[in-house]
């Protein structure tokens, strides 16, 4: 950091110019592609890469920045590309400015916030082209990229260390759950057979508190709220029954509230709730293929009773558990493992992009 604030010192000690975006750049509308062929040059939309053509409509760096949709996705791309009408590219002035800065400062105004539209989110041209981008000396705008690449890049390494340690995972979980069917000390019993299948109870938007004691589910494996009081206890396994999420299988540690969306098991001295997690983690697949999608996505409690799964001793159980356990906190646990170090990265890459990218203006 000491580099970076000589420079700034050094050539830019009063300030920077701020430039609106339009005399530094010049925004170019997207194209559709559906008359090319396939071939390995992406296409992007506001949501990201779409599919890929034989053809590209422009070859240098530049930042691509969303007009309808998802409008805080911008992109950096300094390989050649395809854009559609949902997204502007930008051809840069780089006299000016470096297209990796540019995206930087971009990612940091949160452009969302200017969309005027009723509808659909959308920016224009001419919203875009007013927006004040700060220009201190190139000089300065390398320095700050290269700070910043340093925590994109660790980023992206965990990421991809997290990718391979999930499909480790995955596979121990698989090897260690797959049984062969002549083996004496295996039980292949149907789910409905020694537990009972809880339905929730939905609660009101009114009923929800933003924090609280217990955590809610409906609809998915991420708490929709909180509530005073509980339905389920700690340690219990859950499939969501209803909606995009359907089929999902999540696991809880704490005591929470389970609505109709959200299907529970009754504890009993046969199977743990762990170990059912995890053998029914396995079968996701399989109970997302049994969710009736006309209408809202909706999977059927008989769907779950009628699962066989294998049913062995305790003991067993609770050393699988234990194997697993260890996996699914590096891979999963936002307090620890590689979730966690992903987010204090990204928390530092936040910390150091607001402060390097503020600049006091540079007077007339």
């Amino acid at each position: 950091m000491s580099q970076i604030q000589e420079l700034i010192r050094r050539l830019c000690p009063n300030g920077v110019e701020f430039k609106d975006l339009g005399r530094i750049v010049i925004i170019k509308n997207g194209k559709d592609y559906k008359h090319l062929v396939p071939g390995n040059i992406p296409v992007y939309g506001s949501g990201g890469i779409m599919t890929y053509v034989n053809k590209y409509v422009y070859n240098k760096p530049t930042v691509l920045i969303p007009r309808k949709g998802s409008l805080g996705n911008i992109f950096y791309i300094d390989t050649p590309f395809w854009n559609v009408d949902t997204i502007f590219y930008t051809e840069i002035d780089t006299k000016q400015i470096e297209a990796k800065y540019l995206y930087y400062v971009l990612a940091k105004q949160h452009l969302e916030n200017l969309n005027k539209a009723g509808g659909v989110p959308s920016l224009t041209q001419s919203i875009l082209n007013k927006v004040k981008i700060p220009v201190p000396p190139l000089e300065v705008q390398n320095e700050i990229v290269r700070i910043l690449d340093t925590f994109t890049s660790h980023t992206a390494e965990l990421q991809a260390e997290l990718q391979a340690r999930k499909e480790q995972y995955e596979y121990y979980r698989n090897k260690l759950l797959s049984f062969d069917k002549n083996n004496v000390d295996v039980r292949w019993i149907k789910i409905g057979e020694f537990c009972k299948i809880l339905r929730g109870k939905r609660l009101t938007t009114k009923e929800l508190d933003t924090n609280g004691k217990f955590p809610v589910f409906h609809g998915g494996i991420k708490p929709i709220g909180f509530y005073p009081h509980s339905n389920r206890a700690a340690n219990s396994t859950m499939i969501i029954n209803v909606g995009a999420s359907a089929g999902t299988v999540g696991f809880c540690k704490t005591a929470f509230w389970s609505s109709d969306g959200c299907f529970c098991f009754t504890h009993n001295k046969i199977v743990i709730q762990k170990y059912l997690f995890y053998v029914l983690q396995s079968m996701e697949i399989s109970l997302k293929s049994k969710v009736r999608i006309a209408g809202i996505p909706t999977l059927d409690n008989k769907n779950i009773e009628r699962l066989v799964i294998p049913v062995i001793s305790l003991s067993e159980q609770q050393r699988i558990i234990s194997i697993l356990d260890k996996f699914e906190t590096l891979v999963n646990d936002l307090t620890e493992g590689i979730p966690a170090e992903i987010a204090a990265v990204q928390e530092q890459y936040e910390y150091y992009r607001n402060k390097l990218l503020s600049f006091p203006k540079l007077e007339a």
